[in-house]
C-alpha cells in the first residue's frame, strides 16, 4: 500500500480519463493521494476533487511561480479552504530560483504569508524549493519554532540542503527525479540519510515520469500508478524491501497529513 503525497490531478491532461487514472493508481496499490493546490483556482479544484473521491485529499496554496496571486483576498480564500476536512496542508508554496518566473522578493513575501497562515491554522506545510538554498532555509528557520510538520516536497537538492532541512526537522518528499540518470543520481547516495519517519514518496504527476520504467511508456504524462517505480528505486538505494519502504512511507504520510488508515 502506497500514498502519493503530491499529484497535480487538476492538470488538464487528466480531464479525458480521470476515473481511469484513479483506477490504475488503486490497482497499483496507491491507496490514498494528496492533490496539490498550486494556485488560487487550482486549490479550489483540488478541494473539489477531494470532496468527490474518498481516497483523495488536498492542499491549498500558491506555487512560487504564481506568487503574485498571493493577495489579501486570495489568502482569505485559502484560509476558508483550509477549514475543510479534506484539505490537509498549506501549500504548495516556497521558493523557485531556478526559473525566477516570479521576482524573488515577491516569492519570499508569498512564502512568509503562507507560513503565517500555517501558524494560524496549525496545519502542516507542503513546500517547494528549487535552487533556492540557503535562502529557503533562512526564511524557514526564522519561523520554525512556531510551525507544525513541514515537508520539502520533490527534493532535488544537494547534501548541504538535505542536511539543513533535516536539521530543521523537515520531512522530505522524493519523486521520480531519483529515477533520472541524467540529473538525479546524486539522490541515490543521499536518500539513505533520511530517517524513515521523515521520508515520503510522490509522483508530482503529470510531471517527472520515472525514466527507469520498463517497458518505456508511450506517453510522457506521469500518473500516480507509477509511484511503484519511485518506491522500488528508493527501497533499493536504502537496501530495504519494497514492502518495508511502502509500509514506512505510508505510515509517515498518514501521520503527517492526518489521513485515516482504513483505505485499502
Amino acid at each position: 500500500m502506497l500514498i502519493d503525497i503530491g499529484a497535480n490531478l487538476t492538470h488538464e491532461s487528466f480531464e479525458p480519463d480521470f476515473d481511469e487514472v484513479l483506477a490504475r493508481a488503486h490497482q497499483a496499490g496507491v491507496a490514498q493521494l494528496v492533490v496539490t493546490g498550486a494556485s488560487a483556482e487550482g486549490s479550489v479544484e483540488a478541494a473539489k476533487l477531494a470532496e468527490r473521491h474518498e481516497t483523495l485529499y488536498a492542499t491549498a496554496g500558491i506555487h512560487p511561480h504564481h506568487a503574485a496571486e498571493t493577495t489579501a483576498s486570495v489568502l482569505s480564500q485559502l484560509r476558508d479552504l483550509l477549514t475543510l476536512e479534506r484539505v490537509k496542508a498549506v501549500g504548495e508554496t516556497g521558493l523557485d530560483f531556478f526559473r525566477d518566473i516570479s521576482p524573488r522578493p515577491i516569492q519570499e513575501k508569498s512564502f512568509e504569508q503562507h507560513i503565517e497562515l500555517a501558524i494560524e491554522t496549525g496545519l502542516p506545510m507542503f513546500l517547494h524549493e528549487r535552487d533556492a538554498y540557503p535562502r529557503f532555509a533562512e526564511i524557514l528557520h526564522a519561523y520554525r519554532d512556531d510551525l507544525g510538520p513541514v515537508v520539502v516536497h520533490c527534493f532535488t537538492g544537494e547534501k548541504p540542503a538535505l542536511y539543513a532541512y533535516l536539521d530543521l526537522d523537515c520531512h522530505i518528499g522524493i519523486t521520480g527525479w531519483i529515477c533520472d540518470e541524467r540529473r538525479g543520481t546524486h539522490l541515490l547516495e543521499l536518500v539513505p540519510a533520511i530517517p524513515a519517519n521523515r521520508l515520503m514518496i510522490e509522483t508530482d504527476s503529470p510531471y517527472l515520469m520515472p525514466r527507469n520504467m520498463q517497458p518505456k511508456p508511450k506517453t510522457r504524462r506521469n500518473e500516480p500508478a507509477n509511484l511503484t517505480w519511485v518506491c522500488e528505486t528508493v527501497a533499493r538505494c536504502r537496501q530495504e524491501s519494497d514492502e518495508q519502504l511502502a509500509a514506512a512511507t505510508t505510515a509517515t504520510a498518514r501521520a503527517f497529513f492526518g489521513l485515516p488508515d482504513t483505505a485499502e
